[in-house]
């Protein structure tokens, strides 16, 4: 198959109030061209209902009917992340004729990682068959949902793009690469055919929220807060030694599986401060499991901005990271391009999980076409 421009997307649990909407040429095994990439914030209304969504998702827990909010938010952001597409696309003086495919992750509102008993759950609101309507071009959605049906943990799925990106750069063993979301994840590759992916722990959630429950605004904006305060190294030594940490992966959090609570009690400096050493921390457990542990991590993802959460990347989880642009890529883009490479391998009828990442049990195919 030759390259086709395919365009990403994707909205982090985060609730940054941006859609991140990326155009990527590949053939879902190759970059051949990253197109271009913007940050399309949502109309106040949209990010209120979402954040009232993910409240009601929390209390709903897969258990009973869905919340009646459920269906009004994900035609609300279908209709917004159609919007973004189409405004992209014709940026560029393209139309969507020109546009194979989109890769629409939609919202995650719940993840519920499988146990020895049960499989896992996931729900991302998205509905692809409506932005097949709106754009006219092909969608692939619902990216996570027959892995878990098969006994994965439905994440990461950025392992396949992010060998790819490895790849291109000629980095393999020795780097890895780690992204900062909401959640934290990293992925490693060996250079051969082996790679593995999971979930190393919290990243800029529960520090976000955190944040916000002191009235200080939605992050610790430039690490300042963090690097402000003092760790509370007793606490930072008993949040280390949660059992997720050093459990075998494969392996995936909820957003909200370590929350803002972890740092009650303390000032906003302190607080923050503690949090930041704890995403630090979890990830250097993360490496120690890994087959060879990495030298370094190529960083993507809004957490990349924290200088404070970078400088303890080297002193506490004891790895040089770099960011992601550095290597040439775009680190606050990284997930939308996922989205477009993992589409074109939907449209392919390619694997987009594996035993190494998601623990499915063989290379899997995913995601829902509409075409």
């Amino acid at each position: 198959m030759e390259p086709i421009w395919a365009v990403g997307l994707m909205t982090g649990t985060v609730l940054d109030g941006n859609i991140d909407v990326a155009m990527l040429k590949t053939d879902g095994e190759r970059i051949e061209e990253f197109g271009p990439y913007v940050l399309a914030p949502y109309p106040d209304w949209i990010r209120a209902l979402l954040e009232e969504t993910l409240r009601q998702a929390r209390v709903w827990n897969f258990d009973g009917p869905e919340p009646a909010i459920f269906k009004e938010a994900e035609e609300a952001l279908t209709r917004a992340q159609s919007e973004a597409v189409r405004l992209l696309v014709e940026s560029q003086g393209m139309t969507m004729a020109d546009i194979g495919i989109v890769g629409f992750h939609g919202q995650t509102v719940l993840h519920r990682a499988p146990q020895k008993d049960r499989l896992g759950q996931t729900r991302q609101l998205g509905d692809g068959e409506l932005m097949r309507s709106i754009l006219g071009t092909k969608v692939a959605y619902d990216f996570r949902s027959a892995d878990m049906r098969a006994g994965g943990q439905g994440a990461p799925l950025a392992a396949v793009y992010h060998t790819a990106l490895l790849r291109g750069a000629g980095a393999a063993g020795e780097t890895a690469i780690l992204n900062l979301g909401g959640v934290a994840n990293i992925t490693w590759w060996d250079g051969e055919g082996n790679f593995i992916a999971f979930d190393t722990g919290p990243a800029n959630a529960p520090l976000n929220d955190f944040i916000k429950s002191h009235g200080l605004g939605e992050m610790d904006r430039d690490g300042a807060l963090g690097r402000a305060g003092t760790v509370d190294e007793v606490r930072l030594e008993k949040l280390l030694q949660h059992r997720y940490l050093s459990a075998p992966y494969p392996k995936s959090l909820d957003r909200f599986d370590f929350g803002a609570s972890m740092a009650d009690g303390l000032s906003p400096e302190d607080g923050a401060a503690t949090l930041s050493a704890f995403t630090a921390g979890a990830v250097g457990k993360a490496l120690d499991l890994l087959p060879r542990r990495p030298k370094k991590v190529v960083v993507s993802g809004g957490g990349r901005h924290n200088p404070t959460i970078m400088s303890m990347l080297q002193s506490r989880a004891g790895v040089e990271p770099i960011f992601a642009e550095d290597l040439g890529w775009r680190g606050d883009a990284v997930e939308a391009e996922c989205f477009a490479f993992l589409a074109v391998r939907v449209l392919r009828g390619l694997p987009i999980s594996f035993p190494g990442t998601t623990g499915a049990p063989e290379p899997m195919r995913g995601g829902r076409l509409v075409e």
